[in-house]
């Protein structure tokens, strides 16, 4: 038999092989992460009839005479190190991969083994789990330890991500230990001539991440030296118990709180000149109406549930309707003179002083000199003494300014520092809302309370010879002895340069102008080849026609 026959033959099927290859590269045009493949061909050995001879003294060699059998598929080569174009989703669990110097890979476990894809089409499975939306297959990466406080990634031999555990579903709350107060104070806002005076107030955390409500009174005490004070009053819980009255009514002292004792003697003019004047009687207070008639009554001082009163034994009257705008902690000193219209009191309280700057309007000091910042003992307050979660804050009055604002004082209480309103700040339990994936493929939680916490990261893998790769379908790959082996750890994407790119999937490189191409030459190759078969068969039919 013609050995062209077997030759056109052996065309025809390696064309055919080659078509099924376009085949495929056409069909997987939209596969996320597809790489194209290409075939070589090689030809079959030869037939040797006549061998090679050497050149002699009177005669000049002749070359070997060789009749080819073929040809073959040589090789399908994966176009593995060609990346495909971005295609943009804005889901941040869909993730490119980008390289710099090498291909990378995402390395993903079927149940059995590690296996690899360039295919970043991602999801949270039930069980919190991060792996792949086609598939099922888990993302393996490392994880974090939190031995040391903050979550540090150990860079160990790669495991599932697991980055919706239960206990990476809440973020720890955080006691308050840092706030301060901000704006303008006006000498002539009305609020300073109430006996609240200016009241302004924040919201803390302890460390199980309950919130309490920290109230304080600034009160003008000398209008021409800029001088005032603040003063902690309440302490509210969440429900409006206040732990600062209790800390008193069980023996404890403002003082170890928040202030020192501050003495003050204002004189006081009656309600109404035809009703009474101040006068006093054996020691205590009496007040005597015109027409002659003396009542006494004995002062009592301010209690945790009541204000500071007058009684005579069958009626109370408290302070505020006897004189005006006596504050509640007030205590009397004497009455001078012994019968008059006005009465003498010496007020004490505990509260911070604060001096502004007269000249420029900045805090000078508060407490003591060269002195901007007070600490706040709250964590004498409880629950337990011994075992509080409220620890002590550190409140910063450097920003309080003293200016004419047309009457109106601007000043608010906030936690944080000046300079970082996060920092010491305290936060309550968050809860999970949200998951994003840094350039390097760090994982990161986000919260409701403000934390943004790492949870783990997506470790990359990188092989000597990635088209060595073996395809098994399901965009993944294994490797095989040509590859290189996997060491079971894995490297980080970023260390040459190369990145992982969230919302954002690797699209086919298949090139459809190319495979078209390719397609037109292999049809002709097909059909010159079948032309082979056609002329072989037409020269042995007139060979077996010589028999006629």
């Amino acid at each position: 038999m013609m050995r062209s026959l077997f030759s056109g033959v052996a065309g025809l099927k390696t064309h055919q092989t080659k078509m099924d290859v376009i085949g495929n590269n056409i069909s997987n045009v939209n596969t996320v992460a597809f790489k194209s493949s290409s075939t070589t061909f090689s030809d079959i050995m030869y037939q040797t009839t006549s061998q090679a001879s050497g050149a002699t003294e009177t005669r000049g060699g002749t070359n070997a005479k060789q009749i080819g059998l073929g040809v073959t598929n040589g090789a399908t080569k994966i176009s593995i190190t060609s990346s495909g174009a971005a295609q943009s989703t804005g889901d941040a669990l869909d993730i490119r991969l980008s390289d710099t110097n090498t291909t990378n890979f995402f390395i993903v476990n079927n149940g059995t083994e590690n296996v690899f894809t360039r295919a970043g089409s991602f999801y949270i499975d039930g069980n919190g789990n991060l792996a792949m939306t086609t598939t099922g297959y888990l993302v393996m990466g490392w994880q974090t330890d939190t031995s040391s406080g903050s979550p540090v990634i150990m860079k160990d031999t790669v495991s599932p991500l697991r980055v919706m555990a239960p206990e990476n579903l809440t973020s720890a709350p955080e006691a308050t230990t840092q706030a301060n107060f901000t704006g303008v104070i006006d000498k002539n806002d009305p609020q300073f001539s109430a006996s609240t005076g200016y009241v302004r107030a924040f919201t803390l955390y302890d460390n199980l991440g309950y919130a309490y409500t920290a109230k304080f009174s600034f009160k003008l005490t000398d209008p021409v030296k800029g001088a005032y004070t603040v003063e902690l009053t309440n302490l509210y819980d969440k429900d409006n118990n206040d732990l600062l009255a209790d800390y008193i009514k069980k023996g404890g002292s403002k003082a170890d709180i928040f202030g020192e004792e501050n003495t003050s003697t204002l004189t006081y003019s009656k309600v109404d000149g035809s009703d009474y004047m101040f006068s006093t009687s054996g020691g205590a207070l009496a007040l005597s109406t015109d027409g002659g008639n003396t009542y006494p009554y004995t002062y009592y001082g301010p209690t945790a549930t009541e204000p500071a009163r007058f009684s005579d034994g069958t009626t109370t009257i408290p302070l505020s309707s006897v004189v005006a705008g006596l504050p509640t902690d007030a205590e009397i000193d004497n009455v001078t003179p012994a019968s008059a219209t006005s009465l003498s009191i010496t007020t004490k309280n505990i509260s911070y002083k604060l001096q502004f700057d007269t000249s420029e309007g900045n805090l000078k000091f508060a407490g003591q000199n060269n002195q901007t910042q007070l600490t706040m003992n709250t964590s004498l307050l409880g629950p337990n003494t011994d075992d509080s979660a409220l620890s002590n804050i550190t409140i910063d009055f450097s920003l309080l300014t003293m200016y004419d604002n047309g009457g109106t004082s601007t000043a608010v209480g906030n936690r944080g520092t000046v300079t970082d309103a996060s920092l010491g700040a305290g936060k309550k339990l968050g809860t999970m809302t949200g998951l994003s994936v840094s350039n390097n493929g760090k994982i990161y939680g986000s919260y409701s309370n403000g934390n943004t916490v790492l949870l783990g990261q997506i470790a990359a893998a990188q092989f000597a010879n990635a088209s060595g790769l073996e395809e098994i379908g399901d965009n993944c790959y294994k490797t095989t002895l040509n590859s290189g082996e996997f060491d079971g750890i894995g490297v980080d994407i970023s260390a040459d340069g190369s990145s992982m790119n969230t919302g954002q999937l690797e699209m086919s490189n298949v090139d459809l102008s190319a495979e078209f191409t390719d397609m037109i030459t292999t049809q002709r190759g097909f059909q010159a080849n079948s032309r082979i078969i056609t002329v072989s068969d037409t020269m042995l039919e007139e060979l077996i026609n010589l028999k006629r």
